[in-house]
């Protein structure tokens, strides 16, 4: 496969997937049946979930200082913010290159080499991976009767523990073979792995890594946070239980990760998650649109601001050095 192929699925495969699911989205729940969602909706809690997750990604543009200062790099906490910003706005176009733009921007105005800033942001990544797994590990303890039972209703338990022993044993070949083979995929993957784990470990190994944590905690809390107090807006939501709302929480981050920024999955995703609880499908998916809308009407109003302030606060901070 060429470079202009790969280009061309790596940007249409995206919008095929949007424009397909858009389509399913709809058929579920069509427009005329969100709308009056959104007029009775108390948009003093959506405003309030708003400022939540504007919080969550200004800790997220300051905690990144703590991995670029044992660099010797100190970027000006704008810049930072302003990066991080357009970075969840480029992800609406294609996925993950917000992260590449990220990096971009600090190397452009910050003088930081793209290397060491784009592995700045992929030990992030692995740390907020933790959180999130730890999110999904909590769930499955606070929900372990529930979710087991579900599993035994659509699985048989001898065919859970055949499957599952499978997977045990496909699990330690792969291990094994990873671990002694010389082939060029096994020591791409060795090397991968070394990687993720030297970031996690470098986290532990920096001045102020109980800082990093507690942003990162922060960051995670205000996520959480902000997607519990949007739900108080619809009044059909009053009442959801807390594994109700974990479980539709994880689901819709998995979404907002894999896809454009969750376009039209998200809703569904969401609409997916709170049925398993028996609450109706229509105000789970208008609340998945609201959450949806609100959250990315932010970050385009501020990544779009981001983009024209950029070089115009830099220019100024030139202007300055050289008065």
């Amino acid at each position: 496969m060429n470079a202009k192929t790969k280009k061309t699925l790596r940007i249409g495969l995206p919008v095929l997937l949007a424009v397909f699911f858009g389509w399913y989205t709809f058929s579920k729940l069509p427009i005329d049946q969100i709308i009056p969602y959104f007029k009775s909706a108390n948009y003093g809690w959506i405003v309030l979930g708003m400022l939540l997750g504007l919080l969550s990604n200004l800790s997220r543009a300051y905690r990144w200082k703590y991995l670029l200062t044992p660099m010797g790099y100190s970027v000006k906490l704008p810049n930072s913010i302003m990066a991080v910003f357009i970075a969840y706005l480029a992800n609406f176009g294609i996925p993950r290159s917000g992260e590449v733009l990220r990096a971009a921007v600090l190397t452009n105005y910050e003088d930081v080499p793209f290397q060491k800033a784009f592995g700045t942001i992929i030990a992030e990544r692995m740390a907020d991976m933790i959180i999130l797994l730890s999110i999904v590990a909590i769930t499955l303890l606070i929900q372990f009767d529930f979710i087991y039972e579900l599993l035994q209703t659509a699985f048989q338990p001898k065919k859970l523990i055949i499957f599952g022993t499978i997977g045990i044993v496909f699990s330690i070949l792969v291990f094994v073979y990873l671990k002694k083979s010389q082939s060029k995929i096994a020591l791409k993957v060795r090397n991968f792995a070394r990687g993720l784990l030297e970031g996690i470990l470098s986290i532990f190994k920096m001045e102020h890594k109980w800082l990093f944590i507690f942003h990162t905690l922060f960051i995670w809390t205000m996520y959480v946070l902000m997607f519990y107090i949007t739900t108080l807006a619809v009044d059909d939501l009053s009442g959801v239980s807390i594994g109700a709302l974990l479980i539709a929480f994880i689901a819709g981050s998995f979404t907002i990760a894999a896809t454009n920024g969750g376009i039209f999955v998200y809703p569904l995703a969401i609409g997916a998650a709170f049925s398993i609880f028996d609450i109706p499908e229509n105000p789970s998916i208008a609340f998945g649109w609201i959450m949806w809308v609100s959250q990315t009407l932010m970050i385009i109003v501020l990544g779009s601001l981001s983009f024209l302030f950029l070089p115009v606060y830099n220019a100024k901070q030139k202007a300055i050095k050289k008065g």
